[in-house]
């Protein structure tokens, strides 16, 4: 059977960077060909992956532990509860017509003191808003209009989503910033980084393609809070 390497690529470095927890087990949701399990093993993370697609299965057995087939839209009926410390999703939620229900399987499997890394994409991007200016709302293979996308999201309705599934941030990111064009390839390299982070932390539902989450359990668990009532593990990162 032939590999769709539509979604083949370098996996999603950014999303993993957000990670703040030691290596441990980590169950890759729509794992796809391995391409974000081979960045998290040579982490140090010991991955299962999870995909519909038998052929994908096949690729990503290089990258992982194992790999499950399996129809997110049924949950997680293999994962035990509290087996794993991360639960990545990375660009997974938007293929899915109700998402709730896997992001209820997501905090079940979810260790305690565990991780989950949802990463979807922004389709209010600047270029995505030309083209609605233009009156064209026209899906396409991949990217932001991809066919096979059956919810649209922001950069704020993401972080909603997660609030309203009993998850709070521990850290957000994205990835895009300004229309550069081909001046990128000659200004001073730390001007166009520092601008880009400016624009994508002032007007992320514009500048960025992609927003990036890490998110834990909202309640946490009474062997996870400190003596003074706080929740421990949580200072020191990125807003909330």
């Amino acid at each position: 059977m032939e590999l769709d390497l539509r979604y083949r690529n370098g996996g999603n470095p950014d999303l993993l960077d957000l990670i703040d927890i030691r290596p441990g087990r980590a169950l890759d949701c729509g794992c796809g060909a391995g391409d974000n399990a081979r960045l998290l093993r040579a982490r140090g993370w010991r991955v299962t992956g999870v995909t519909i697609d038998p052929s994908e299965r096949a690729a990503a057995g290089a990258e992982c532990e194992r790999v499950e087939l399996a129809d997110l839209n049924d949950g997680l009926s293999f994962a035990p509860d509290g087996g794993y410390q991360l639960v990545l999703l990375s660009h997974i939620l938007e293929h899915l017509a109700e998402p709730a229900p896997l992001l209820a399987e997501a905090r079940r499997v979810l260790d305690p003191a565990g991780r989950i890394l949802v990463a979807l994409p922004n389709v209010l991007h600047y270029r995505q808003r030309a083209q609605f200016l233009r009156g064209r709302f026209e899906y396409t293979e991949t990217g932001l209009m991809d066919a096979t996308h059956l919810r649209f999201y922001t950069a704020d309705s993401a972080r909603r989503l997660l609030a309203d599934n009993g998850l709070r941030v521990v850290a957000a990111a994205a990835t895009g910033g300004l229309p550069w064009w081909r001046s990128r390839e000659v200004l001073p390299r730390a001007m166009v980084r520092g601008a880009d982070r400016r624009v994508l932390a002032r007007w992320p539902n514009l500048f960025a393609w992609q927003a990036l989450f890490l998110a834990a359990p909202a309640t946490v668990p009474p062997q996870v809070r400190r003596s003074d009532g706080l929740e421990a593990g949580v200072t020191g990162v990125g807003a909330g």
